[in-house]
């Protein structure tokens, strides 16, 4: 499916069949779900307000979602996080309740890709706190050869350990070399 786009006056118009078909109601959800940068739900809304036998495909409708972003002037591709701040994180760790017991790094990921959860374990109450999130780029880069090595891992495990250190707790990442979601966690090894 193509989606065209036309200037008409200081207007964006889309020329797609399927955002033509949506009720002015639905085509309001699905911008206002994109101006809070919830993609999946925009296209979710948008093959729900089709009946089951005349609903786009899922490739279809993710195209029209990111022609949206564009019009809308958003971008849809993930940018990187910005970098870590030390003070930020270590007044993060300060303003949690109970006592900090190690800090963690964990692979995440979603549908743009891998990232880096910075997490902090508390005792009494038992808990985690995800203090940061280091994502360095799409997955797009596996196919352009461009990791590893992982950017966000080692930007991970530099400012965690240096947290870790502030604190005077362990840091644990039980796979700073690729991702592993499986990798055994802190609690279950110490």
């Amino acid at each position: 499916m193509n989606v065209r786009v036309a200037k008409v006056g200081l207007n964006t118009v889309m020329d797609s069949p399927i955002w033509a078909v949506l009720s002015a109601a639905e085509r309001s959800a699905v911008d206002d779900l994109i101006r809070r940068d919830h993609r999946l739900a925009a296209v979710a809304r948008m093959r729900e307000a089709f009946r089951a036998e005349a609903r786009p495909g899922l490739y279809e409708t993710l195209d029209v979602v990111a022609e949206r972003y564009r019009e809308l002037g958003q971008r849809f591709e993930r940018r990187p996080t910005p970098p870590l701040d030390l003070t930020t994180l270590t007044e993060r760790v300060k303003a949690l309740p109970g006592r900090t017991a190690a800090i963690e790094a964990l692979w995440d990921g979603d549908t743009d890709g891998w990232c880096v959860d910075l997490i902090a374990l508390t005792d009494a109450p038992v808990a985690e706190h995800r203090l940061a999130t280091v994502r360095h780029g799409s997955d797009l880069r596996l196919f352009n050869g461009a990791v590893p090595p992982w950017p966000e891992a080692r930007e991970a495990q530099t400012v965690g350990s240096a947290l870790a250190e502030r604190f005077g707790v362990p840091f644990h990442f039980a796979s700073p070399d690729e991702p592993d979601i499986d990798a055994p966690r802190w609690r279950t090894t110490s």
